[in-house]
């Protein structure tokens, strides 16, 4: 009997050199990881498949998966229990045979460099007794008879790679060809090195940036882009950004642009996760592209025109939507009682604004943070303080960390009490033992059944101070992210198909 697919919830996937948990699922079509604490998909099509090894790695099974460009995956987490049916799946959904990879265990620090795709195997005998994805790697130098390799580093990982040298002895049999530039050579063919070459695509001058804060230049290139500022001067690489924000400030008159990026970007020992741009809605901008008509049908499927102009944040959207294959999120169908998408709210001490998505949160600015509805446990709704003009506003994560959103004004509550419920989101009772007291309990019970009588009254005032408008509000007419290429509403989308399904 074939089986149509195979689903493992607790796989772990090595990436530089940190083993990030993740869920796991092979069909006829491709094989899907998902990280758990990002959300990222990694997707695998089952034409680009190459080979497939068994090797084992401490304390589970694992998988190396090869693929016809040399890409190496590596996944671990299986039981040995699984060998067996892991490899009838292969045999005959992939038509591939899992091979047996085995490793030298000699511990000799001497032995052959084999380059094999993106993959620098070093061989001892015949078995493999390490091997680098090369893709890992950001900077290669060559000395006489050396070779230094710097590697990029993983926030997540508890102890890191820095840096390996290779002595390549002279060899009188290798004639013209130097066996140290050789090796340079393969190794720098697939690093993740980040040179400029060549004009930028696209240039925005003096953009105003709240993390890290200062304006700066941004170039857009093929493959990454820069910014540049007074002080430092950041390279950021195109397959580091996870998602694209644009939301709209409270006072209408600006516009958030925020990026994602995972890895961050460090200066010094911060690092930020986000970039967090703002533009005002009446700025404007024309950019004429670098490339004929011809270019710009090929390269990016007619997606661009050579000349763009519009509103800035428009059109640095625009550029950034194409030349990543990223979908832009939008701030979705909830509008505040500011007539907003915005709640004002603050975080510890900093105040921000809370923005509610189709399919997470996300606060902007100090600091900023997204949170996707797959990893709330439950949400929580507090007295301020005793201030009865303000409330809390708690999230827990699966995780056990708790955001609380603080400050937010009691105007808010009915809306977004109706969008928690619209979102089936669970509500904590955080008064275990407590009979329930309408008048005190702050719609924080569990059954929504219940009446709510703080609630109702929230809602009768802010009625009146609406001037009897109703909750159905339209949504902000000024706010257009689809001449953005963003999707309004739909950041359940906010990815691309082949590298990440968005999960807000």
């Amino acid at each position: 009997m074939k089986m149509d697919f195979l689903e493992y919830s607790d796989i772990l996937s090595e990436i530089k050199g940190c083993m990030t948990p993740g869920k796991l699922k092979m069909t006829d079509q491709n094989i899907v990881f998902k990280n758990s604490k990002t959300g990222k998909v990694e997707q695998i099509q089952a034409n680009e498949l190459e080979d497939v090894f068994f090797q084992n790695f401490a304390g589970s099974l694992g998988l190396r998966v090869f693929l016809k460009n040399g890409t190496l995956y590596r996944f671990a987490g299986f039981k040995e229990s699984e060998k067996e049916k892991l490899a009838k799946y292969f045999s005959s959904t992939y038509k591939i045979t899992a091979l047996e990879k085995e490793l030298s265990l000699k511990g000799w620090n001497w032995g052959t460099a084999k380059f094999n795709g993106s993959a620098l195997s070093f061989n001892v005998g015949e078995k493999s007794a390490f091997e680098i994805p090369l893709n890992y790697v950001s900077q290669c130098t060559s000395g006489k008879n050396e070779i230094t390799i710097e590697f990029h580093q993983n926030d997540d990982a508890p102890v890191s790679l820095m840096e390996m040298r290779f002595f390549i002895p002279s060899n009188e049999l290798s004639g013209d060809v130097d066996p140290v530039e050789a090796f340079h050579e393969n190794v720098m063919k697939k690093a993740s090195v980040i040179n400029v070459s060549g004009d930028a695509i696209a240039i925005f001058r003096e953009i105003h940036c709240l993390t890290p804060r200062g304006r700066y230049d941004i170039k857009m290139f093929s493959t990454f882009f820069q910014l540049h500022g007074k002080t430092f001067d950041y390279k950021i690489p195109m397959s580091t950004v996870l998602r694209l924000f644009i939301l709209p400030h409270r006072d209408q008159r600006q516009i958030f642009f925020v990026i994602s990026l995972d890895p961050p970007i460090k200066q010094g020992q911060t690092r930020y996760h986000y970039l967090v741009l703002l533009f005002k809605q009446e700025e404007e901008t024309s950019i004429e592209l670098p490339f004929t008509e011809e270019e710009l049908k090929t390269k990016f499927e007619d997606k661009l025109e050579k000349e763009i102009s519009g509103p800035t944040y428009e059109v640095l959207g625009k550029v950034m939507k194409v030349i990543i294959n990223r979908k832009i999120t939008g701030p979705g169908s909830f509008i505040g009682h500011s007539g907003t998408p915005a709640i004002s709210c603050s975080y510890k001490a900093a105040a921000g604004f809370l923005y509610p998505l189709e399919r997470g949160f996300i606060y902007i600015h100090k600091p900023p943070i997204h949170i996707r509805f797959d990893e709330i446990a439950s949400v929580n709704y507090a007295r301020g303080g005793g201030n009865t003009r303000s409330f809390d506003f708690e999230v827990e994560l699966k995780s056990s960390t708790v955001h609380t959103f603080s400050s937010i004004e009691k105007e808010e509550y009915g809306k977004l009490f109706d969008f928690i419920a619209s979102k089936k989101l669970h509500v904590k009772n955080r008064g275990k033992n407590e009979k329930a007291n309408y008048k005190e309990d702050f719609g924080d019970s569990d059954n929504e059944a219940e009446p709510d009588a703080y609630l109702e009254r929230v809602k009768a005032e802010a009625q009146e101070r609406e001037g009897g408008d109703s909750e159905d509000e339209s949504t902000d007419e000024d706010f257009n992210p689809d001449a953005a290429g963003s999707d309004k509403g739909d950041d359940s989308k906010s990815s691309s198909s082949s590298s990440e399904e968005e999960e807000d």
